[in-house]
């Protein structure tokens, strides 16, 4: 007999929001909006319902997370160095593995499209400030 423990609501909830993070803090980093725009159509880290019954498991679920968060934090660095490309590849190895869709490749990357992104607007970035008038 094996016991295998699925997946939490809370481990669903957090992938979504890494996903989430992706939109909102690294592709307007790197790409314009159209493009972004064309990623959501492409299907690009997009989840199901049936994508949490694949990685039902909480092993299967942690794989993810894990696999996201390292991808974020290569990204969110200042300078991206070289050195992480194979962690980079490693990790969205194991996001197709379980059928998320991350068609880049670590050159991508490697530098941003604009020299100052502060100044840059893009309708997926999360508003500096909100207020309810």
């Amino acid at each position: 007999m094996k016991v295998v423990f699925a997946s939490t609501p809370d481990q669903e909830q957090r992938i979504a929001r890494l996903i989430q993070k992706f939109y909102a803090d690294i592709f307007p980093k790197y790409f314009t909006d159209e493009e972004i725009k064309e990623f959501e159509s492409l299907k690009v880290l997009h989840t199901s319902t049936r994508h949490f019954e694949y990685f039902g498991t909480l092993r299967e679920a942690y794989q993810v997370i894990c696999g996201l968060e390292t991808i974020y934090s290569i990204l969110e660095m200042a300078e991206i160095h070289e050195k992480y490309e194979d962690m980079f590849s490693r990790n969205v190895e194991i996001l197709e593995r379980f059928e998320l869709s991350f068609p880049f490749h670590f050159s991508q990357f490697s530098h941003e499209k604009e020299a100052n992104t502060d100044t840059r607007f893009s309708v997926y970035t999360k508003a500096a400030n909100e207020w309810l008038v």
